[in-house]
């Protein structure tokens, strides 16, 4: 029995597995604060503590004494920064903050050819940009660094108490090399980073530490279990669908959202704000568009309307298709493949006859719109994918999976534990790191439980063509 420890960004979610299914599931939910405009911000104790709750959870169903290996994943790109006690002296800051527009700029002119070096040019959610930023405006906690972890790295702390990460996570930074998979110290420098201030890389499935005595008191899990480096959330989602070999490819639906196809070589596109990063395992890497408004939309109107996220999509199946707003679901800028993290969200064409259900047709609408954008900017290489499996919560969305479909021209697909993806990877790679699997049964893809083929729907195509010419307008707004 295997344990998959994910650490999301609105969620802490748990799985328990063996080799061919999952036993259990537990979720702590979790809030991120923003002190100012364009920040986003968690304590890294907020995790730890709803990973004690998730396990709490998880013993009422299973024993917790029986998990042979412990796997992690986790949102990637936050900046874990420790003082020489291992104590963070600051809330991480996240994947979705984009207080670092300036730093982004001086690390190109720095280092003109990071793009191709990184896998992709500077943006502010990345963890490099935001340590320039601190020196910059945090100077007396910047004295105080003397460590940087990515958000799973804080929790694989906690239990094993090692400085560790996976090549995955570690190439969501900015620092890493993707073609030699080792940190690049010329960009560490370029952002004020002492290289030693950062862990050491591995593979997903190596054993980096064992539970300490310590955590087992705090957890209930038996001293001694092996821990695995695990991945970003990307790359362990891609490894509870299969997705580690050429032609293998899905989209993410949580909080973010990915649009990923899997490779066996290195391909920087970063004009189109393609994604080229190392995968989780060895001698593998993928290309992914990364946005920062997933299904995150549809809870953000659902908390406007006083909805859960279930209603707003059932309420979003009785809107109108045709005469419904257009919504540009930007709330914290974007990233794959508009790299503007200015850009923010807006209704255009209310009526007075327009309902709550047209408000939500058009949110769900427009994360589909999103991934027409991401399908459209890799090109060619998107049609070398026979059809896209989908996972994170927003994948349970009939409609939303028959959007996608539809604007991307690709058939998506729906596989039991879609909603558990990142979590049952890592429980996966835990799996591998103690010889339960080997790599290769890392690339075997579950059974489809759903499929939703293309519709040419014309009326939904002119609406995708209004959603691209009201992001230029709107742009254009200062």
């Amino acid at each position: 029995m295997f344990l998959g420890i994910d650490i999301g960004t609105s969620a802490v979610k748990l799985v328990c597995a063996d080799t061919d299914r999952i036993l259990a599931t537990s979720s702590i939910d979790i809030k991120t604060s923003s002190p100012q405009s364009g920040w986003s911000e968690q304590h890294p104790d907020i995790w730890w503590q709803a990973t004690r709750d998730a396990l709490s959870q998880l013993a009422r169903q299973i024993t917790l004494s029986e998990v042979q290996g412990i796997g992690l994943s986790g949102q990637m790109h936050g900046s874990v920064l420790l003082d020489r006690n291992l104590r963070p002296i600051r809330p991480a800051i996240l994947w979705n903050d984009s207080r670092a527009i300036r730093e982004c700029d001086e690390l190109r002119a720095a280092q003109p050819q990071i793009g191709h070096i990184a896998g992709v040019l500077p943006l502010p959610g990345f963890t490099a940009p935001k340590i320039a930023w601190l020196k910059q405006h945090e100077p007396a906690q910047y004295a105080q660094l003397a460590h940087i972890l990515l958000p799973k790295d804080y929790i694989g702390l906690c239990l094993h108490g090692e400085l560790a990460t996976d090549t995955s996570d570690a190439a969501g930074t900015m620092w890493l090399d993707q073609a030699s998979r080792k940190w690049h110290v010329g960009i560490a420098e370029a952002t004020d980073v002492a290289p030693d201030w950062l862990p050491q890389v591995f593979d997903g499935h190596v054993v980096v530490g064992t539970v300490t005595a310590h955590a087992a008191a705090e957890t209930g899990l038996k001293p001694g279990v092996p821990v695995v480096a695990g991945g970003g959330d990307a790359a362990t989602g891609a490894i509870s669908l299969g997705a580690t070999e050429p032609g293998r490819g899905f989209i993410s639906l949580g909080t973010s959202g990915q649009l990923f196809v899997a490779d066996r070589r290195y391909k920087p596109n970063p004009e189109r704000y393609v994604h080229a990063f190392a995968h989780t395992l060895p001698d593998r890497w993928y290309q992914m568009a990364a946005m920062l408004n997933g299904a995150r939309p549809i809870s953000w109107i659902g908390g406007q309307l006083g909805l859960s996220a279930a209603e707003v999509v059932a309420l979003a199946e009785t809107g109108s298709g045709d005469r419904g707003p257009i919504f540009l679901p930007y709330l914290t800028g974007e990233r794959s493949p508009l790299g503007d993290p200015h850009i923010r969200a807006c209704f255009f064409g209310l009526e007075d006859s327009t309902t709550r259900a047209d408000l939500c047709r058009s949110v769900v609408e427009a994360i589909a719109f999103c991934f027409a954008d991401a399908a459209q900017s890799f090109g060619d290489t998107i049609d070398s994918l026979p059809e896209l499996a989908a996972i994170g919560g927003g994948s349970q969305s009939d409609l939303l999976l028959g959007l996608i479909a539809s604007v991307t021209g690709r058939p998506v697909i729906r596989s039991e534990g879609s909603d558990s993806g990142p979590a049952y990877g890592a429980a996966q790679l835990a799996a591998c790191g103690v010889g339960t699997y080997g790599i290769a049964d890392l690339s075997v893809q579950p059974q489809t439980k759903d499929r939703f083929e293309p519709v040419n729907h014309g009326a939904l195509q002119g609406r995708l063509t209004l959603f691209r010419r009201l992001y230029t307008a709107v742009s254009a707004v200062d």
